[in-house]
């Protein structure tokens, strides 16, 4: 008689079907809740008795990033969102006199294997050797001449490289700025409002990303760019100390909803709810060693799908599902 047992093991893009991904607000030490470091874990520090993470922004160190080690897959298909609070103590540019000008402190998404590239420089920009790829991210610019400038970024997988340019805009030492931003798929807009200890601050022009290149992030971080690999024309150095609280990012449903297997002596399905802008594998394994590809298939539509196994082995097996971005 034929023998198959089946189980889910794992999506690749797995979490809770709730939207609300993270909300953080560093009542106590966030690593317990999974969040890691890159880089140099010095530039952030948990802070106990204010219940807030103090930040150092340091363009000379190599690029460093506080994360949580939770990462869906989010791309320009995707609504999505997040916010934080931001309270600069101290800012100062040039601080490297061989790197006079302005340079940027970041929040945002990133894809964690593209920012933490050996080859990934924030200050290259459109270059395809060392450029930055994968961003959706709060960038602010001290002045140097030009004046302040906050700029929400959008950088896609190709390197192409989009801002809203808000000059001359500054945020102001010791005050404490919201800021909130917003990706609507359908109109293809990032949308950043904020506020300055409580009240308006002002408008912040949306980010059309009509006609732009897609990108893939995974992470939200907290960043300190390295000031490497600039043209030394106009070649810029930060350090900055502030606090970040209350960071809040919100996701849409996971990928794969409402998991069931069917199984007769001839054939295995895999039935779930699917979402369009995903690839669905269905692989199987009678060892846990090695993994076989049965099918894959991305949805035309949202709704009710299904992956099958027409040829099952006598022996007993174990199927998995995985949710990809193509």
């Amino acid at each position: 008689m034929r023998h198959l047992i089946w189980t889910l093991l794992w999506l690749a893009a797995a979490f809770p079907s709730k939207a609300a991904a993270i909300a953080e607000s560093f009542d106590n030490d966030p690593k317990l809740r999974g969040w890691r470091t890159f880089g140099n874990g010095s530039l952030f520090q948990w802070e106990a008795t204010n219940q807030n993470l103090e930040v150092t922004w340091d363009s000379s160190f190599t690029n460093s990033l506080f994360y949580p080690t939770r990462r869906p897959v989010l791309a320009k298909s995707d609504d999505f969102s997040f916010s934080f609070d931001l309270c600069l103590r101290d800012i100062a540019i040039g601080v490297n006199p061989e790197k006079p000008y302005t340079f940027e402190i970041a929040l945002g998404l990133c894809k964690f294997s593209s920012i933490t590239n050996a080859t990934f420089f924030r200050g290259a920009g459109v270059s395809a050797a060392y450029g930055p790829r994968n961003l959706v991210e709060f960038d602010y610019f001290p002045d140097s001449g030009f004046g302040a400038t906050i700029a929400p970024t959008v950088v896609s997988t190709n390197n192409a490289i989009r801002f809203s340019d808000n000059h001359p805009l500054e945020l102001t030492p010791k005050d404490l700025f919201h800021v909130q931003m917003s990706y609507t798929a359908s109109n293809r807009v990032l949308r950043t409002t904020m506020t300055r200890n409580g009240t308006n601050f002002v408008r912040i022009y949306d980010l059309s990303l009509a006609g732009f290149p897609d990108f893939r992030v995974d992470t939200f971080a907290v960043i300190s760019y390295s000031d490497a690999g600039q043209s030394p024309s106009d070649a810029g150095s930060i350090l900055a100390h502030g606090i970040v609280d209350n960071i809040n990012w919100t996701v849409p449903d996971p990928p794969l909803i409402a998991l069931r297997g069917v199984h007769t002596p001839t054939r295995f399905r895999a039935h779930f709810y699917a979402v369009t802008n995903w690839l669905y594998r269905l692989e199987v394994t009678r060892n846990f060693q090695q993994w076989y590809l049965v099918t894959e298939w991305p949805p035309t539509t949202n709704g009710p799908f299904m992956l099958e196994d027409t040829e099952i082995n006598p022996d007993r097996a174990f199927y998995r599902v995985l949710a990809n971005r193509p």
